[in-house]
């Protein structure tokens, strides 16, 4: 995720005792790796706007994950960036979307979200060595878990709100009406939603972190898009930006935060973004047979194994 200025998480420190909803805002637009307060506040308004229930969770998880991270006593300065809560907005959507708005899914955001701050500072250990970041798998491990396991207790269990979604079967044409939904879906689906209202609301919190910002978001969707018709994806799940999620979190990782802004890192990151459409398909096609679920994975492991390689890649910087 982006490193802090100085000068920036020396004033978010002085605004005490906000800095807590202030680092929890942040947290937020982290999902899409940006700091920007404003990036944060407008994808958050974007949240409530596709129902009360996704932003209940969605603020419910980061705040939890954030208060977590000040009582573990985390490094202040990547708190302050929001570093420590956007697994957890995740958490608390991916928990409501799958088991319902219930009691015990209350119960179990907070936890989720709790479990999240501890294993994004083990993953970051582990990673740190490698040069990489632990990036969404926190929210994976732990959603994937509670939800693979929330049938086998009645008192959490209250069926499926929401039928998984399946990547085979349905027709491959596609019209001018997906593809605009499908290039606003590809934002939501990044948190779970796939109301294009929404991912439009996303992108212009997306274009208060910068151009370069909101330009590879963009070229990361049309490069899903486009990957996942070539590859015959079935056209409803492609408009519900069910293959391009990933691909716009790519772009934005590779293209707009951890690699300089050079013409060759641009392919680099947008080569990813295509790739990363097809692992998406994989991971699902692995997972279904038990019940999990695909979420960020495709994003994470493809963003590690290009980051991984860059040392060894003259051409490729990295920022900072």
């Amino acid at each position: 995720m982006p490193v802090a200025e100085p000068e920036l998480v020396g004033k978010l420190e002085r605004r005490q005792p906000s800095a807590f909803l202030l680092a929890s805002a942040r947290g937020v637009g982290q999902v899409d790796l940006q700091p920007t307060l404003w990036t944060g506040l407008i994808i958050l308004a974007g949240l409530w706007s596709a129902g009360w229930r996704i932003g209940l969770f969605a603020t419910l998880g980061t705040l939890v994950s954030t208060a977590t991270a000040y009582a573990l006593g985390v490094d202040r300065s990547g708190i302050a960036l929001g570093l420590q809560g956007y697994c957890g907005c995740l958490t608390g959507i991916a928990l409501v979307t799958s088991l319902g708005d219930h009691a015990a899914t209350y119960v179990l955001a907070v936890v989720g979200a709790i479990v999240c701050t501890l294993l994004m500072a083990a993953l970051t250990t582990f990673l740190a060595p490698y040069g990489l970041t632990a990036l969404t798998a926190p929210f994976c491990l732990v959603s994937g878990v509670m939800v693979l396991g929330a049938p086998s207790f009645d008192r959490i269990w209250h069926g499926a709100p929401n039928a998984v979604s399946s990547t085979t079967g349905g027709d491959t044409g596609i019209s001018w009406d997906d593809l605009w939904h499908a290039f606003f879906t590809n934002v939501s689906q990044v948190f779970l939603v796939d109301e294009w209202y929404v991912g439009l609301i996303m992108l212009v919190g997306l274009a208060f972190a910068g151009v370069r910002v909101v330009l590879f978001a963009a070229a990361g969707s049309v490069a899903g898009i486009v990957a996942a018709w070539a590859l015959g994806a079935p056209t409803s799940l492609i408009s519900n930006g069910i293959y391009g999620y990933n691909a716009v979190l790519v772009a934005i990782a590779v293209g707009a935060v951890f690699l300089t802004s050079t013409v060759w890192n641009g392919a680099y990151a947008l080569f990813g973004a295509a790739a990363t459409t097809g692992l998406t398909a994989s991971l699902t096609s692995l997972f279904k047979p038990f019940g999990g679920h695909t979420f960020t994975w495709p994003f994470i492991l493809t963003t590690w194994v290009l980051m991984a390689a860059v040392p060894l890649l003259p051409r490729l910087r990295r920022s900072g």
